[in-house]
């Protein structure tokens, strides 16, 4: 044993619970919906309460992840989407979707943060030289962080953009979206993003290094059962990530996704765990190889 733990394999298991109800109102749709997450990896176990919102017509209320990085979409269909961050994903929140019917959406939503630092899936949990998460920030005042976006999609693709401000840091963040259906078979998306960092460099709704980060990439999809996946991201600090993978429905409900990672930069971190590939090096090469049974 040589001390180095990036230089291995590691398993999780995941059970995902989900629960979905329904039914008509006067006032619309009430909804609600959870999703309770039994993790266990590498020998630890831990449940968490992923989502847990109701929903009336466009009002919903409850735990969810940030209307910053769902309204838009996530950046790509790969495992590992945050190689270079782009929003700090988990918190409660109070958020109104206004569906115009015509491809024009809007969404304005009032957000609390959350205590550990955003991460999505596969995605890393940052900490910067203290040891302490950029991410973790709940809100610590009257003043909730706040979202606002607008969207237009038809079927050539769509375009969109969000904005929020973080009430405890006083910064902004804003992030444009455009996606294009090539053909049926392929898709490309390309998300620019900017944010202000006088007050905190890494923030729950600027996690990415500098001002600007980009996240681009598709989906080529070969028949009904394969499918190519790519994202590219890079951002101010010079943090650069690759990843992609092949999905694979082998029966209907039951799929094996192989994912390949690649991550750089030009810096030296000082402690940064910039990735979890290999936190604190300039270049982590990893990969995935994950089962999935969904019903």
């Amino acid at each position: 044993m040589d001390g180095d733990s990036q230089r291995s394999w590691h398993k999780n298991a995941r059970f995902a619970l989900k629960t979905w109800t329904g039914q008509e109102t006067e006032l619309g749709t009430l909804k609600t919906y959870t999703e309770t997450r039994f993790e266990f990896s590498d020998g630890a176990s831990s449940v968490n309460t992923h989502f847990a919102w109701v929903q009336l017509g466009g009002l919903r209320i409850g735990a969810d992840e940030s209307a910053f990085d769902t309204f838009q979409g996530y950046a790509g269909s790969v495992i590992n989407d945050t190689i270079v961050p782009y929003g700090g994903f988990d918190t409660n929140l109070i958020s109104y979707t206004f569906d115009a019917g015509n491809g024009f959406s809007a969404v304005v939503s009032f957000e609390e943060g959350n205590s550990y630092g955003g991460y999505h899936d596969a995605s890393p949990r940052t900490t910067d030289g203290a040891g302490t998460f950029p991410g973790s920030e709940l809100i610590d005042s009257y003043v909730p962080h706040i979202v606002g976006g607008l969207k237009y999609t038809q079927g050539w693709g769509g375009i969109s953009g969000v904005v929020a401000y973080n009430s405890n840091w006083e910064e902004w963040a804003g992030k444009v979206r455009l996606d294009v259906n090539v053909n049926d078979a392929f898709s490309l998306f390309v998300i620019g993003g900017y944010g202000t960092d006088d007050n905190a460099p890494r923030n729950f709704y600027k996690p990415w290094g500098g001002n600007w980060a980009v996240w681009g990439g598709g989906t080529y999809k070969f028949n009904e059962k394969t499918s190519f996946n790519l994202q590219v991201s890079y951002d101010e600090a010079k943090e650069f990530g690759l990843a992609a993978n092949v999905a694979y429905t082998i029966v209907p409900g039951f799929s094996v996704i192989t994912e390949l990672d690649w991550a750089h930069n030009d810096h030296d971190n000082n402690g940064y765990n910039w990735t979890n590939l290999a936190p604190g090096k300039k270049n982590a090469l990893g990969g995935f190889v994950r089962f999935q049974r969904d019903f």
